[in-house]
């Protein structure tokens, strides 16, 4: 290490240092835990459950039903349906599960797991359940899928950037 050297290894120890600072200055010097089941629960089997409970109680009919149609001014109907309210919902889940995973902590990698496994059964019943066959479905678990590879990818980008690691 002479004449500079490697300066990650001094680089990682003040990140570290700083990082245990913040969290100490953050509670008051009291370990609160608040919002870790928060930051666990994958937000994305929300409108996954809500397709399940509408898809298995009213069938697919009830996914493709009107729920507002207003005349726009170009004198065109415009139509939204439970499906489509369902994928509204699902990109603002998607949008809250992006800005959770710039964490990188024990509870973030649990959650990535957890929208992996959400991701895993999605495809099960969209291969499996015909009322699951759908564009609305399989929209959600793009989603779905996509929730779990940015979270991993953002994760890791965030950890080398807190880290300081150079290239």
């Amino acid at each position: 290490m002479a004449n500079g050297g490697d300066q990650g290894f001094f680089l990682g120890m003040m990140a570290s240092r700083r990082a245990r600072e913040r969290r100490s200055a953050g509670n008051n010097g009291q370990n609160r835990g608040g919002g870790t089941l928060f930051n666990i629960f994958p937000m994305m089997v929300i409108p996954v459950i809500i397709y399940t409970v509408v898809a298995l109680i009213g069938g697919n009919d009830t996914i493709g039903h009107v729920v507002f149609s207003p005349t726009m001014v170009s004198g065109e109907q415009w139509t939204l349906s439970v499906g489509d309210l369902l994928i509204i919902l699902g990109l603002v889940f998607l949008f809250i599960e992006t800005v959770k995973a710039a964490g990188s902590g024990t509870a973030t990698i649990m959650n990535h797991g957890l929208s992996m496994l959400v991701f895993v059964v999605c495809l099960a019943l969209f291969l499996l359940m015909g009322s699951f066959a759908t564009s609305t479905f399989f929209i959600l678990m793009s989603m779905t899928l996509i929730d779990t590879l940015a979270g991993f990818i953002i994760t890791v980008v965030a950890a080398r950037r807190d880290l300081a690691v150079a290239d």
